[in-house]
């Protein structure tokens, strides 16, 4: 097998990104405090304006950007904790982040309850909104909206629930920021009106809280299922079960499980493998563990149990020269192989196939074509005439598990029979 090169772990290689852990980290707390400076700066500024108009629904809309300031300073000081590692927490603090999602779930349905509120209290006195605050309403609703989609693509871009969590709850804050302006711009516009005593206003308020659940109970219920562990999903799970096969000396893979925390995965999984020797199966492991850091993105760690192949049968596979049984004395060349399935238990072989080459027809590289097709055919042994083990077929069956005996006798059934005679031995 061609050495692998050294690659760098999966975190360094982000979709679209390539920069770097250190620079994705550096990323997601800038956004962090981004948020947090933004909601601040809205919440003062919304708190004036309420002052100044007297109008409910930018107290409301204030109020709400209060609660989106304490949201944020937690997300930022929870962010700065998810990535270090102590003795109490050795794999990690990063299920703070889906903590946080959970919180800004929350938030999301405070924020819903203060819109819920604002549209169902009628105004005691009507608002003085002067175009001052239109502007300024409107600034702030472009704000939060570009705002948002950065951290919708920020999150995206490295994995972080908190970000798209974050970016979820600005969409939602750009709608109540839509309802508040609408309403002050109306008002502005000595616009009023109301349809059996609830106004447009009021109307927009109540859809408004349609979207506020949906997005709130999408994060609640995507951060729950961090917290309690839940599976990953099953396309992930596939492909790393397709990377782990692609091993040849893998028989099988018995168990695979994942689970996130936070941006980064943590996989386990138990393989059966075609050898017994203890330092072979370690190199194995490490290879497939490189394989999936390399191929899969953000995988943490990857636990791989490794247990022999417990046989009750072996699968023979001897060169022919004809369909009689007249063993071959080249591999590659062979135009025909004798495929066996041999109970060990007796030595008694319960099936047998004839069938041809398939890599006959190659002008080169046909030994190593037909070895690759063995191993594919998931066949235990070799029997033939010759020596390859110093050659590309040897390596190919070296690196896969399979082992090379030599053929005695000039037929198919001497060849068995002396196989059997030599591991009645003890060397099987």
């Amino acid at each position: 097998m061609k050495p692998e090169e050294p690659s760098a772990p999966p975190e360094a290689q982000p979709p679209r990104s390539g920069t770097g852990p250190d620079h994705e980290i550096r990323l997601i707390h800038r956004v962090a405090l981004l948020a947090f400076l933004l909601n601040l700066g809205l919440a003062v500024m919304k708190g004036i304006l309420a002052v100044t108009s007297g109008s409910l629904a930018v107290t409301a809309s204030a109020i709400d950007s209060g609660t989106d300031c304490i949201a944020s300073m937690a997300l930022f000081a929870g962010l700065r904790l998810s990535n270090h590692k102590s003795p109490s927490f050795p794999l990690g603090l990063y299920k703070i982040e889906n903590v946080l999602s959970v919180v800004v779930a929350l938030f999301i349905f405070l924020a819903g309850y203060e819109i819920a509120r604002e549209a169902f209290t009628p105004a005691s006195a009507p608002a003085d909104i002067s175009l001052v605050v239109v502007l300024l309403l409107a600034l702030a609703t472009l704000a939060t909206y570009l705002f948002g989609q950065y951290a919708l693509r920020v999150g995206r871009r490295t994995d972080s629930p908190t970000l798209q969590a974050e970016g979820r709850h600005r969409q939602v804050d750009v709608l109540s920021s839509a309802l508040v302006l609408v309403s002050a711009a109306l008002s502005y516009a000595g616009v009023e009106g109301a349809i059996y005593g609830v106004n447009l206003d009021q109307a927009a308020a109540v859809l408004v809280l349609v979207f506020i659940a949906h997005a709130g109970w999408g994060l609640l219920s995507d951060g729950m299922r961090v917290l309690l562990d839940a599976s990953l999903d099953p396309q992930t799970l596939m492909e790393v079960q397709a990377i782990i096969e692609e091993e040849p000396m893998v028989a099988e893979v018995t168990s695979l499980v994942g689970r996130n925390a936070g941006r980064f995965r943590f996989l386990q999984t138990t393989v059966t493998l075609r050898t017994d020797d203890l330092q072979k199966a370690h190199q194995i492991s490490e290879q497939i563990e490189k394989r999936v850091h390399s191929q899969v993105p953000r995988v943490e760690r990857i636990a791989i149990h490794y247990e022999p192949m417990k046989r009750a049968h072996v699968r023979l596979a001897v060169p022919l020269a004809d369909r009689s049984g007249t063993l071959s004395e080249h591999f590659g060349r062979s135009p025909f192989f004798a495929l066996i399935r041999l109970r060990l238990a007796d030595q008694h072989p319960e099936e047998q196939e004839i069938v041809e080459n398939p890599c006959a027809h190659l002008e080169k590289g046909k030994g190593i074509c037909v070895a690759e097709w063995l191993v594919a055919r998931n066949v235990d042994e070799v029997l033939l005439r010759g020596e390859i083990k110093h050659r590309g077929p040897g390596y190919v069956f070296s690196d896969a598990g399979v082992v090379v005996r030599e053929a005695a006798g000039d037929h198919l059934e001497e060849a068995i029979q002396s196989r059997r005679a030599e591991t009645a031995g003890g060397s099987s």
